[in-house]
């Protein structure tokens, strides 16, 4: 199977990528699941019922995992593997907050992703919006984006691992 050399990862969504990850991360599977093999997983997941009248009438006014998921497949192919689009970066605003907790002179260890948290709650994004590195909307999500990260990876996890360069 190739490799893609773009970072597909930053264009799944942050459910599709926790599905995606439950793949990968299957004890019992023989071999590396690809978007085919989630698909086919998702899809067995729904009652035959509800997937023939989602196809027929798409009740969701966003869209749905299994569309996101077939968007992904027609741009990539079914044998791409699926472990390329599971997002293990932070995003661009919250590398940003990494960065300015990283370059901290007071700090003497290396921050973890509670570091982070600890430091957004103290005000961090505010003082970065202020400073003018983050647009106000930027600011709003960090919180949830970290603590999503924390969930993931825990608490001690080295925030320098999830910064994302482009």
């Amino acid at each position: 199977m190739i490799r893609n050399p773009i970072d597909v990862a930053v264009r799944v969504s942050p459910r599709l990528s926790a599905l995606i990850e439950s793949r990968v991360n299957d004890p019992d599977a023989d071999e590396p699941p690809t978007l085919g093999v989630v698909r086919e997983f998702l899809t067995g997941l729904l009652p035959p019922a509800y997937a023939a009248t989602e196809r027929m009438h798409h009740f969701d006014v966003s869209e749905s995992l299994l569309d996101e998921l077939n968007t992904l497949i027609d741009e990539y192919g079914t044998a791409a593997l699926a472990a390329d689009f599971v997002k293990s970066v932070s995003s661009e605003p919250l590398s940003r907050a990494i960065e300015a907790v990283l370059n901290d002179e007071n700090r003497e260890n290396p921050p973890t992703l509670e570091a982070v948290r600890d430091a957004l709650v103290a005000g961090l994004g505010a003082r970065l919006v202020g400073e003018g590195v983050l647009d106000e909307d930027e600011d709003d999500a960090l919180m949830a984006e970290i603590e999503a990260l924390i969930e993931r990876f825990g608490a001690d996890a080295l925030a320098e691992d999830m910064l994302r360069y482009e």
